[in-house]
């Protein structure tokens, strides 16, 4: 008799954002279901997401101005299950990115591996900053206005230290840009400026003025400061930035190529700007340059030719964006060492055969090769993905030379009887897992599609569900020391 297999399940996500200025926790509830009819092959979606707690905005707790309190962090992070009324047992996926200046931070990978093992069966991601304006541009809204438009929309999500930027249109990424703009980025005590970051340093430098730590903070100067600020970002959208712009420019230049139709803000400086949150008696005022940034932005004449779109989320916006839209779902025809699940931060490679299975395969031995020239350089037995993509249509004995092409290639690694881990864009999984394990029966194997990575990302694959599918978590682990 055929088991009964469930056709729905919900499950617990949690986003944690540990960021330049605040750390925030939200814990969402994910309701799987199959959208497939009786008679078809299941197909496995997320149809509901639905958050059930938010918690306070916290500042982030640093022991100093290179190190993050990672105990401090670990207890706001229990507190707030414990709040929420969550153990670390039930939560399945989401991620945890540190985000901006706390992302250059001494320990900041060593957070990022004590909380995983921590806050749950999912995987910790640090964002580095494309990655970071994608994610925000999701939990502000910008993305789903954008399919529902199919308008050019920029995401400006400013923090406290970094403007990440991300334009989509019709749901479709275009490009990104980061800027060192952000409200830590001049810092206060009492009446005076306590500190000055590099990059506003670098920039005041090529005007040849002196604004100094112990300067007034109400000087004529420091809105100057802002002002330009403002400035670079319209520059930044028309792509038109000027050499004396590129001492705020962090990393490549605006990526895009369309007019943009509209932009929205979002991260703390938007918090200034719209005042979403309630503010409670508790909360102290931030000693930054955030809320005159704020006005630089409002009163800056040619961001005001572009639509404004209002956010669904400011500050909130990128906890969000990493709770409830970093986590993907496996295809439900998959073949699973549930025993070997779950998996963390593994590197992904990727094979592109070309729609041509005979002379894709031919380079499959030097493909191997090179994944592991890169990951594993010291021989000590580094894993990655196989990320196959661009396969055609598969016949039986295609499919069985697939496999044996598969197996002669990982010969060359270290420990070849390791944990095979095969990702397929197409919905191969079953067939080709089914065919490894026949084909050596004594090797582990993950062999999962319907999942699109990139070259370069790491994945994160959770426990085997009910419904027969796992999450996947993608996401780009890059500590900018």
């Amino acid at each position: 008799m055929r088991k009964y297999e469930p056709q729905s399940e919900e499950i617990l996500s949690a986003g944690i954002d540990i960021g330049t200025s605040t750390t925030k926790i939200v814990i969402s509830q994910f309701s799987l279901m199959n959208m497939a009819g009786g008679s078809h092959m299941p197909r496995i979606e997320i149809v509901n997401k639905k958050v059930i707690h938010r918690s306070p905005i916290y500042r982030t707790p640093l022991l100093n101005s290179t190190l993050i309190n990672i105990q401090e962090v670990k207890n706001l992070v229990q507190k707030e299950y414990e709040m929420a009324g969550v153990t670390t047992r039930e939560i399945k996926t989401g991620a945890v990115i540190i985000t901006g200046e706390t992302a250059t931070k001494q320990n900041a990978e060593q957070m990022v591996h004590e909380l995983s093992d921590h806050a749950g069966d999912f995987i910790v991601a640090t964002a580095g900053p494309d990655l970071e304006g994608i994610i925000a541009a999701k939990g502000s809204g910008a993305f789903e206005y954008s399919k529902k438009t199919g308008e050019v929309i920029a995401n400006i999500d400013i923090g406290g230290g970094t403007a990440n930027v991300a334009t989509y249109k019709s749901g479709k990424l275009l490009g990104t840009c980061t800027l060192h703009i952000g409200g830590r980025l001049i810092e206060y005590r009492d009446s005076c400026i306590k500190s000055i970051s590099p990059p506003v340093k670098k920039l005041v430098g090529q005007w040849g003025d002196s604004v100094k730590e112990g300067d007034s903070r109400n000087s004529y100067e420091v809105k100057k400061i802002t002002n330009y600020m403002a400035d670079v970002i319209v520059r930044m959208l028309k792509r038109k930035l000027l050499p004396s712009d590129e001492a705020l420019l962090l990393g490549h230049q605006p990526n895009w190529e369309e007019e943009i139709d509209s932009i929205m803000f979002s991260g703390g400086i938007s918090e200034c700007m719209y005042q979403h949150e309630n503010v409670s008696a508790s909360s102290e005022p931030y000693n930054d340059i955030g809320e005159m940034l704020a006005l630089s932005l409002r009163e800056n004449k040619e961001l005001s030719n572009w639509k404004w779109v209002h956010p669904d989320e400011t500050v909130r916006a990128t906890v969000l964006g990493a709770g409830t839209q970093t986590t993907e779902i496996s295809g439900a025809t998959i073949q699973v060492d549930a025993s070997a699940l779950p998996i963390r931060n593994l590197p992904v490679f990727q094979v592109p055969l070309g729609f041509d299975i005979r002379s894709g395969l031919k380079d499959l031995d030097k493909a191997v090769q090179k994944a592991v020239e890169i990951y594993d350089p010291n021989r000590d037995g580094q894993n990655f993905a196989l990320y196959f993509t661009e396969i055609p249509y598969l016949r039986f004995q295609e499919i069985q030379d697939f496999v044996k092409s598969i197996l002669h290639s990982i010969k060359v690694k270290v420990a070849p009887n390791q944990l095979l881990v095969v990702v397929l864009e197409s919905d191969h999984a079953k067939v080709l897992g089914q065919t490894l394990n026949v084909q050596n029966p004594e090797q582990s194997i993950i062999c999962i599609d319907q999942i699109k990575v990139e070259h370069g990302d790491y994945i994160d694959i959770g426990h085997l569900l009910k419904t027969g599918v796992v999450p996947v978590v993608i996401k780009t682990l890059a500590f900018h020391h």
